[in-house]
């Protein structure tokens, strides 16, 4: 009994620091990534195809980080560069608010390299409980704190930009990075053996489990960098929404968010498959809401609809992988799932800003509703012969 309570306030501790750094990272990520959009294109007048290759280069460098620096480190040197990691996202993220049409490249460049290894070593310290149970319990409180610091986050810039320039708004959310330099200091790293495979573990990748995750995120990280990209931008030049107004949007569509991991964490369902499904069949009707709404309320339906898929395909695909992995593999998987994430995120942007700027934003939403439901028939095949994973014995 006593030694239960001396283990407590360490257990309480480590779980409040990664929900702390958690909140702080995503909030101020989604932040500069949904408004450096409108920033390029009514400050700087960026086209269209620039605003997509600005997002192609954020997730290029965040890419470089965690596929060839982050991925291959041993845990203590891993440890280290997270660190450092951390103190240039505090350093870089002010630069915002003082950037022009040249310097807001290299923001934007660094920032997402220094994101490439601070977000994969969050996820990975949030999965290293022993007990199955109460790691994914943990793993579904740190995508419920991603999905409040989505709320909270674009809800806080809305009143912000009531009184100050969407510009000087970057500059009161560098207090985000500055907490969550703080909290890396205190993030545990795992315990690791010695890696024998240099390079890309190919073991890894092959993994049914990691197969599985990574199909299951791609049917929504396709439409959501879109969205992410060039939702704001469709209400503004559709509907004539205000900074404001379009902030409020993502926060409603983030509260719907919200509330599916909620459900997630109180619930905490066995089987994985049956969401993937449903994420799948709302992801689809949302865009095609989205790309005919004929008002904003319509639009907002989108975005609310959209949201529920977003809370259910990012916590399945972390449980995916943490079921198939033991601890010390960890790293490697959540590195290249996150890799693989920002490589999509390279590609989408650039390919989505020639797309948007042929057929225009609502076309844009609607013909990646096929490009969703393949992906997902891929991913049926491999959860026919991965039950053990989608639904583990007791």
């Amino acid at each position: 009994m006593q030694n239960s309570k001396s283990y407590a306030p360490s257990f309480l501790t480590t779980v409040l620091i990664i929900l702390s750094m958690t909140f702080a990272v995503r909030s101020s990520n989604n932040m500069f990534i949904t408004s450096t959009p409108l920033l390029a294109r009514y400050v700087f007048d960026f086209t269209k195809f620039q605003i997509g290759m600005l997002a192609s280069l954020t997730a290029l460098t965040m890419f470089i980080m965690s596929t060839f620096i982050n991925a291959p480190l041993e845990s203590r040197r891993r440890r280290k560069v997270f660190i450092g990691s951390s103190l240039l996202y505090a350093i870089i993220f002010p630069f915002f608010a003082f950037s022009n049409f040249l310097t807001l490249w290299i923001v934007m460049a660094v920032a997402g390299f220094s994101l490439g290894s601070v977000m994969p070593n969050i996820i990975t310290s949030a999965s290293l409980f022993k007990d199955r149970k109460v790691r994914e319990r943990i793993l579904s409180l740190y995508t419920l704190t991603l999905s409040l610091s989505l709320i909270l986050g674009p809800y806080i810039e809305s009143e912000i930009l009531h009184y100050v320039s969407l510009e000087r708004s970057f500059l009161i959310f560098s207090i985000f990075p500055v907490i969550a330099l703080i909290d890396s200091v205190f993030i545990k790293f795992p315990e690791e053996k010695k890696r024998e495979v240099k390079g890309l573990d190919l073991s890894v990748v092959k993994n049914s489990g990691f197969i599985i995750a990574l199909l299951n995120i791609l049917t929504y990280n396709v439409p959501f960098a879109l969205l992410t990209t060039y939702g704001g931008l469709f209400g503004k030049a559709d509907f004539g929404l205000d900074y404001s107004i379009i902030n409020l949007t993502f926060s409603a569509f983030f509260l719907t968010s919200f509330l599916s991991r909620l459900a997630f964490t109180v619930v905490a369902p066995q089987k994985l498959a049956p969401l993937m499904v449903i994420s799948v069949a709302l992801t689809a009707l949302g865009l095609t809401i989205l790309s005919k709404a004929p008002t904003y309320l319509i639009y907002t339906v989108a975005f609310l609809i959209l949201g529920i898929p977003h809370g259910f395909t990012y916590p399945v695909s972390v449980m995916s992988i943490t079921r198939a992995f033991p601890p010390e593999n960890r790293n490697a998987a959540n590195s290249y799932f996150f890799s693989i994430m920002m490589a999509i995120g390279v590609v989408m942007p650039f390919v989505a800003g020639e797309v948007v700027s042929k057929i225009g934003y609502r076309n844009s939403f609607l013909v990646v509703v096929p490009v969703v439901l393949i992906v997902f028939i891929v991913l049926a095949f491999f959860l026919r012969s991965s039950r053990n994973i989608v639904n583990p014995g007791e």
